[in-house]
Parts: structure tokens; sequence; C-alpha cells
């Protein structure tokens, strides 16, 4: 078998067209403060997510992808008031944590040399967990056309869709993959989702990463039913160092950045038409809390990275026959 159709059938569902499988992914941060837009008051953001991939190979052409994700925030979604004072059931003095976990189920397929694909069903659940109904079950999907247009580059082209508690989002995918030839210099777009751009010094590495997406989570409180949810915005901007430990396979990475996350709260019921990338169809609802404004942000990840690397990089890891 062919080099290339390995690495396309060992690739993640996530956007990456890389010769690598990040197979464990954890990360911690914080805001460090966040004011509220035309209303006084502060909070502060924490973050922590865990993503775990595990692609089984079915046979020479075709890849079983599964997995999970999940995450937390934890934030003031409203201005501290001088009473502790309950809105839909959510205490206005309290921080409230929002849940999201992501099972992932898809296929990845290597048709040649040239042409790859990845689809991959992303169904979740997203509250606050206080309680967990059937409104709170969503269901999304991925799908990556890839092509290898030289041994260093290669373009992606897909679609990416989730239900939500405001409605239908969508956004289509435009990117590429580029490796220098020194395997120094690395580019991973995945536009307008994801951008990583960084630069190794073998053990040590320094990027530039963005990370963008909208996402749901319903609000219960100490109600029986929900009666509001909160919808992030999430725009990330960051710059890392990352050491590379264990032949490169366990990567520590320290980000600092700014945020502009903003988690409006709406009435349930209250949706918009329809979600595109950044923009929003039909959308007369009525917002409850104030915005926040944006913060930096600092961040710590552990990554267990699988490396494919070819033959004639790296000729101290087990070979695979052409």
């Amino acid at each position: 078998m062919k080099k290339i159709l390995l690495v396309a059938l060992l690739l993640p569902l996530c956007l990456h067209a890389q010769e690598y499988v990040d197979l464990i992914r954890i990360g911690y941060g914080q805001t460090f403060n966040n004011t509220y837009v035309d209303a006084p008051g502060n909070t502060f953001v924490k973050s922590f997510e865990a993503d775990i991939t595990l692609p089984v190979v079915l046979n020479e052409k075709h890849a079983f992808i599964t997995g999970i994700a999940f995450s937390r925030n934890n934030l003031q979604l409203y201005p501290k008031t001088d009473a502790d004072i309950f809105y839909f059931g959510v205490g206005k003095n309290n921080f409230a944590s929002l849940y999201s976990t992501t099972l992932k189920l898809g296929l990845a397929s290597a048709y040649n040399d040239v042409w790859s694909s990845t689809i991959v069903l992303l169904p979740k659940i997203a509250s606050d967990y206080e309680k967990i109904t059937g409104d709170d079950f969503y269901f999304g999907g991925l799908a990556l056309l890839k092509y290898q247009k030289t041994e260093n580059l290669k373009y992606r082209f897909g679609f990416y869709a989730t239900s939500e508690a405001f409605g239908l989002f969508t956004t289509p995918i435009v990117g590429w993959y580029y490796l220098s030839p020194s395997t120094k210099f690395e580019m991973d777009m995945s536009l307008p989702i994801a951008a990583d751009i960084s630069y190794s010094f073998d053990t040590v590495s320094v990027g530039l990463d963005y990370f963008g997406i909208g996402r749901s989570f319903r609000l219960y409180g100490e109600t029986e039913t929900s009666q509001a949810y909160v919808d992030l915005s999430s725009l990330e901007f960051a710059s890392y160092v990352q050491f590379n430990t264990l032949q490169k396979q366990v990567l520590l990475r320290a980000k600092f950045g700014y945020s502009s996350n903003n988690f409006e709260v709406y009435p349930d019921g209250e949706t918009i038409d329809l979600g595109l990338s950044a923009f929003s169809f039909g959308d007369d609802r009525t917002q409850l809390n104030p915005d926040l404004n944006g913060g930096f942000f600092l961040k710590f990840e552990a990554i267990y990275r699988f490396s494919i690397a070819s033959e004639e990089n790296e000729e101290n890891l087990p070979r695979e026959d052409n």
C-alpha cells in the first residue's frame, strides 16, 4: 500500500490533512477579565476541553473514525446585583457551567494517490447538565474532500453543519496544509473555522493559531424545564510556545491570546432562520443579558500525537511496505 493511502486512512475527523493524528488533546484556559457592554461589573471565563480520536483501519482504502470530545465553560452570564436574583432559573450572582459532549462517528476514505475524503457524524448533548432531556440533543456533521497537490501541499474543501438551540448553523470550509521541505515551517488552514501557523526549532516550536465557531447550551438552573439557552460565538486568536517531548509524540503547549467569545442568553423558542459562518439570517431574538467585551487569556494544552512520517524524513520509525 502506498504511503499516501495510509496517511489518508489514519487522519481523524478534525480539520487536518497533515501526516499525524492527534489521538488525545487536553486543554485548560482562563481569561483575565471580561467586562460587560453597557453594564457595570466583570467576569472571567474558565474553559476545559478534552478530545479523544480513535481511527480503526478497515482495509487499504477505508478507516472507521470514532472518538469523543468534551468541553466545559464557566462564567457569570449576568452582572452581579445586590440581591441573588434568579432569572429563568439561573442565579444572576452565580457562575454558570456550560457543558458539551460530542460523539464522533465517521469514515475516512482514500480513492487514489491524489483524492481522499472524511465524513463524520457529530451528535452531541449540550446544556448546563442540571437536567438532561431530549431537547439537549443536537445533530451535526462534517464532510471534507482533500486533494494532494504536491508532496508538501494538500488542499481541502468541505462543509460543516449542526442543529443548535438557536437553529441551524452551517459553514463552508476551504483550506490547505503545507509542510516545508525542511519540515520546520507548517501551515494548517481550515477557514473560517481554524488556522495554525508554526515554526519548529526541533524540541521547541512557536506558532500562531485561530479558532472560531458557534455553539449553544440549554439552561435549566433550578427549573424542571429549560426556559432559556446560551448562544456562544467563539473567536480566539493566540500565539504559543510548544515543547516537543518523547520524539515529538507528547506536545506541551502554552498559549497567550485574545478571545472575543460572547455568551448571549435568549428565551427558549426564539431562533434564527439560518446561521451561515459569521452571518445570521432572520434574527429578531430578544437578548436577556449584556454582551461581554473581549479579553486576554492564558491556556495550556497537552497533546498525544501519532506521527505518520515519510520514510525519507523519519528513517528511525518503522517502515510501511510500498
